[in-house]
């Protein structure tokens, strides 16, 4: 059994041909994936089968679903056990305006938010907007 099949065995996802195939190439990539760029990459494949991948990746806790405020969905692979939790796994993300890729950056958490009686969060998501490290370097 290969790691791509252990991980998603361990998260109750049976690892068919394509979805190991879209989670590798996923795995191949510094920044989240939209839906229209594995569209793109695996352009023989059925579009409701890649729709339904990403979907079932995200109900199982694979992949965090990103609004980096672009208007286009993007997703990224979870990080070793988390179960995106918002009391446990909230992280920053952010989205480079040279280049348009959007970035997890895992190891600046968001804090907890005490939110008022009777309010209840279903998501949180936290976006900083500027340049990436790759872009400012080509910038200097």
């Amino acid at each position: 059994m290969t790691e791509i099949e252990k991980t998603l065995n361990d998260h109750n996802v049976r690892p068919t041909a394509m979805r190991i195939l879209i989670y590798k190439y996923m795995a191949d990539r510094d920044a989240a994936i939209a839906l229209t760029d594995i569209e793109n990459a695996f352009a023989k494949a059925d579009r409701t089968t890649l729709y339904r991948t990403l979907k079932t990746f995200e109900e199982k806790n694979v992949v965090h679903h990103i609004d980096d405020g672009t208007g286009i969905s993007k997703y990224a692979l979870c990080e070793e056990g988390c179960n995106c939790e918002i009391e446990q796994d909230l992280h920053l993300h952010f989205h480079c305006t040279n280049c348009d890729e959007t970035v997890c950056l895992t190891e600046q958490k968001i804090p907890h938010i005490n939110l008022p009686d009777g309010y209840l969060a279903e998501d949180v998501n936290l976006v900083v907007t500027g340049i990436c490290e790759k872009c400012s370097s080509n910038l200097l």
